[in-house]
């Protein structure tokens, strides 16, 4: 392959070789229903996802936390399997099941043996199409999710995170945490869950994706069967839901720090920028940026609060992206005695690395380390069935490995300066959990960088 693959929603039928020896190939019934599978030489697993772009920025007030409440209602049973029966046909062959909700999207997944694959569709296909949201089950999962919320709350590391989206996105709903609010959960009925899964789980909402021992032909016929068993047609006329506007959002123009005291040994930090959007093409500039900031024990992070003043133990930064935002985030924990420095040294770095661009060494370290990562995550179906789910659901595009490593190598100090530069002109947001006030974060936060 030469290039990405470009998946234009009105294209029935698409059959590439991708890097490696692997074949993509993508079908899109009449129905809506998009099916792509990657098939891998000598994989002898694969792992199969049912996708939807609904995820908790889509949710109206009266529903905060709905997506996921949903998520954990399609394992309770359908009108042919209960939520034991889910559980033990997978069990029984060793697999492997789960979800995941996000801010933008949905994913039923099951990674088992390639012998096996017909069960995983099956039963996936079952849960996405026919889940009959038990009125008793609905009200114990409401139990389970407000402990899992309860757990998180207890976790410094996840509550920093969430006010730390809080501060960069402010009002936007990608600025909401992905459970909702434990006052939403306690508050939201069965009808309006009911409603947000028929409302969105339809034909031209559902993407299959699978990766690993997979024959395409087999795939689109089995997926076809368990949809019709449904009481889907999946030959019925209708095109697939379109993709998210990439319109830039209003971002908060900076904000306060967002503070939680909490009597903990260490302080949890989180501070940032709004960044660059999934479908951006600068994306590989801001994965060298973030390799050489903070992307491993080489980084400059790394190298300055760690190992030269021992004042983290965890420093790294990040970067999240979305179909119309983005942030970057640099990260630590550290002694309540330390905060104040930490989160300086920190945000010194990134605007020493704006002012003064990064070395030739720096880019090559960078590049090698991104290009053995992407290597080595493919190692993984679950990994490659992920990124068919994100070329479909959001990028519009396929970029397998060598087309990666290609735009990864194709990146300048240049390039990294002038992103650096214009990513500390933006909006600084702090957010800190732990025996700190915002004082002792020395000024840090509510204005754009100088």
């Amino acid at each position: 392959m030469s290039g990405a693959v470009h998946l234009p929603l009105d294209l029935p039928e698409l059959d590439v070789a991708v890097a490696g020896g692997a074949r993509l190939r993508r079908t899109v019934l009449p129905s809506g229903v998009r099916i792509l599978s990657e098939a891998v030489p000598g994989a002898q697993s694969a792992t199969a996802g049912f996708w939807v772009a609904v995820g908790s920025r889509d949710e109206q007030p009266i529903t905060y936390g709905s997506t996921h409440f949903l998520e954990h209602l399609l394992f309770k049973g359908t009108g042919e399997r209960s939520a034991l029966d889910i559980a033990s046909a997978f069990d029984a062959v060793g697999g492997e099941h789960n979800a995941l909700t996000a801010k933008e999207h949905t994913c039923y997944y099951a990674k088992v043996r390639d012998r096996d694959l017909p069960l995983a569709v099956e039963i996936l296909a079952d849960m996405f199409t026919s889940s009959v949201l038990d009125a008793e089950e609905f009200e114990s999962e409401r139990g389970v999710i407000l402990e899992e919320l309860a757990m998180a709350d207890d976790d410094p590391a996840d509550v920093v995170g969430e006010r730390f989206f809080e501060a960069v996105f402010g009002e936007h709903p990608l600025g909401r945490p992905i459970g909702g609010y434990p006052a939403t959960i306690q508050a939201v009925g069965r009808d309006a869950v009911l409603g947000h899964y028929r409302e969105n789980y339809r034909p031209q909402d559902l993407v299959v994706t699978v990766a690993g021992a997979v024959d395409h032909d087999a795939l689109v016929a089995l997926v076809e069967s368990a949809l019709a068993r449904a009481g889907w047609d999946p030959r019925a006329d209708g095109a697939p839901v379109p993709r998210r506007d990439a319109a830039a959002p209003l971002l908060a123009a900076g904000s306060s720090p967002r503070v939680v005291e909490r009597p903990n040994e260490q302080v949890a930090l989180m501070l940032g920028v709004p960044a660059l959007r999934a479908g951006d093409e600068r994306r590989a500039t801001l994965s060298v940026l973030n390799s050489v900031l903070g992307g491993g024990m080489s980084s400059r992070l790394f190298q300055e609060v760690r190992e030269k003043r021992g004042l983290a133990y965890s420093v790294y930064s990040f970067a999240s992206a979305y179909s119309d935002a983005g942030l970057m985030g640099l990260s630590a924990g550290c002694s309540p005695r330390n905060a104040g420095r930490v989160a300086e040294l920190m945000w010194s770095e990134f605007l020493r690395l704006a002012d003064g661009g990064i070395t030739p060494d720096e880019l090559a370290r960078a590049q090698g380390q991104l290009g053995g990562a992407s290597a080595l995550a493919l190692e993984d179906s679950d990994a490659r069935m992920s990124r068919l789910g994100r070329a479909e659901l959001t990028l519009g595009e396929f970029v397998d490995l060598d087309e990666t490593v290609a735009r990864v190598g194709a990146v300048t100090v240049e390039h990294v300066t002038a992103l650096a530069h214009e990513l500390v002109a933006g909006p600084l947001s702090v957010a800190a959990v732990g025996a700190v006030d915002a004082a002792d974060l020395g000024g840090l936060g509510g204005a754009a960088a100088a």
